[in-house]
């Protein structure tokens, strides 16, 4: 903050002690944007979804590791699946809408006129099909992004494994 502290022989004199803080508040950004772009190597998304073979869906982090080069799902605290970018043979997303009839069904129960509401509007869902190969043979890994970070996620998979992403069914008209 700078003070006047008064007039000597026609100079203004002024306190200068918020140059030391101002010094202060710039290394410490400096220090701060240097471990950013340490850490900036990975980019992590969560609200991501694992489906399994029976189609049920796990909560779940997708990682791009640029020290690793590989993918990695994380389920809780353990690693799935790491997928090397030099594994990765194809990557496909897709867009699909279905209309809540269940859901509905369920909420007509408590409430006729809510519950038809309900069935009558459709829900959106954003995939990411990986399909790669491991140990000679080839696998597919299926994943439900959520709909604030899919185009994030497509962004980065595509800059990170250098694959171009295929855009399929609605998704083409959507794009």
């Amino acid at each position: 903050m700078i003070q006047h502290l008064g007039k000597a022989k026609g100079k203004i004199l002024v306190n200068n002690r918020g140059h030391a803080t101002m010094k202060m508040v710039v290394a410490v950004l400096l220090v701060l944007s240097t471990v950013n772009l340490a850490l900036a190597d990975n980019a992590a998304f969560r609200n991501v979804k694992v489906a399994d073979a029976r189609g049920k869906q796990a909560d779940a982090s997708l990682i791009f590791n640029e020290s690793n080069k590989a993918m990695v799902v994380r389920l809780a605290d353990r690693d799935l699946v790491s997928i090397p970018y030099s594994d990765v043979d194809k990557l496909s997303y897709e867009y699909s809408k279905k209309h809540r009839i269940t859901e509905g069904a369920l909420v007509m129960v408590a409430s006729l006129g809510a519950g038809a509401v309900v069935m009558l509007t459709t829900s959106k869902s954003h995939w990411l099909y990986v399909d790669y190969h491991q140990e000679n043979a080839t696998r597919s890994l299926v994943l439900r992004m959520d709909k604030k970070n899919y185009k994030k996620i497509l962004d980065t998979a595509q800059a990170q494994t250098g694959k171009q992403v295929e855009f399929l069914g609605d998704a083409k008209r959507q794009k």
